[in-house]
């Protein structure tokens, strides 16, 4: 990418589902086609970059990783073969990441958001708290500051899409089992809420929630009918609770099968959707809230922007 006005422009991208911790969870390690799926998209990366010239970058590993007995031999492996450095980075870094690249969604208007990133293998949940000053501020015209200023908590939970569905299944999944997971999953996010109150809050502030991950993306793009995956229809659009536990009837009613079939689905995720579902079902009984932007950016918008910042090329902010 290269710097713009405001943000920046992209000159080139390459995604893969790779499912490098597939399988971690039983066995403590990555495993052989897991490490193997990984070195061959990695070594695509590696030649767009030495193609297109790049001069800075940030190259990152998260959950799996982090949690892996071999994770730091991968790396080696990774740097022998591709050539490229990369660093493990802590469940915060993980968040604060998120957090800069979705943040030009936040709502100005807000008194505050839940931003929530379901991974593979983790998931991180960030409360912005605005003060009431910043607001005001905003509804006056002016123009809110660093967005990482106002994390006001954090947490990551070790458990993703993957984990989910190799720990309850996810090609054959009935309402028991979708019910089972919701259930595992409120387990784990009722000590955070217990902590820092954030019911209360979005409530009391008109706070809303900006989801940031394959499974709400795929959320929307059902949602909307998409034939075919479309970024910029998906990107900064608003659900409400109802259409997303719409969407998650629907694919429960479905077959393995025809999950695959569905345009904004296919192989790759049919066998994951469900226990993202799951997650997002557990997320929205935890904090009820009306107002759910879908967001089509992370990880990847977040390193650009820092970087970007660090250069002093330009601040990230909020945006209407």
């Amino acid at each position: 990418a290269r710097p713009s006005r405001h943000s920046f422009h992209v000159i080139d991208a390459n995604s893969r589902i790779i499912r490098l911790g597939a399988g971690l969870s039983q066995t403590g390690v990555l495993s052989e086609p897991a490490m193997a799926r990984t070195l061959d998209a990695l070594e695509v990366c590696a030649d767009k970059m030495r193609r297109r010239g790049v001069t800075r970058s940030r190259l990152i590993a998260t959950e799996a990783c982090r949690s892996a007995r071999n994770g730091g031999e991968f790396l080696e492996r990774v740097r022998h073969r591709a050539s490229l450095k990369l660093e493990i980075v802590s469940r915060e870094t993980e968040a604060r990441l998120a957090v800069s690249g979705c943040s030009s969604l936040i709502d100005r208007r807000a008194g505050g958001a839940l931003i929530f990133d379901i991974g593979g293998g983790s998931s991180e949940l960030i409360w912005l708290d605005f003060s009431s000053e910043s607001a005001e501020s905003c509804r006056q015209g002016g123009e809110r500051g660093d967005v990482q200023d106002k994390v006001a908590a954090w947490t990551s939970l070790p458990l993703g899409v993957v984990t989910l569905s190799e720990k309850f299944g996810g090609r054959q999944v009935d309402h028991a089992v979708f019910e089972a997971m919701v259930a595992h999953v409120l387990d784990l996010l009722g000590p955070f809420e217990q902590r820092h109150g954030i019911a209360r809050q979005l409530r009391e502030r008109d706070a809303h929630l900006l989801g940031t991950s394959g499974t709400v993306t795929t959320v929307a793009g059902i949602h909307l009918g998409l034939k075919a995956y479309d970024r910029s229809r998906v990107d900064g659009c608003w659900l409400h609770t109802d259409q997303v536990r719409a969407v998650a009837g629907r694919l429960l009613a479905t077959n393995y099968e025809g999950r695959i079939a569905e345009p904004c689905i296919g192989r790759d995720r049919a066998d994951l959707v469900l226990a993202g579902c799951a997650i997002l079902e557990a997320l929205l009984r935890t904090w009820p809230c009306p107002r759910l932007r879908v967001a089509d950016r992370g990880l990847r918008e977040g390193i650009l922007s820092t970087l970007m910042a660090e250069d002093g090329v330009h601040r990230w902010r909020a945006a209407t």
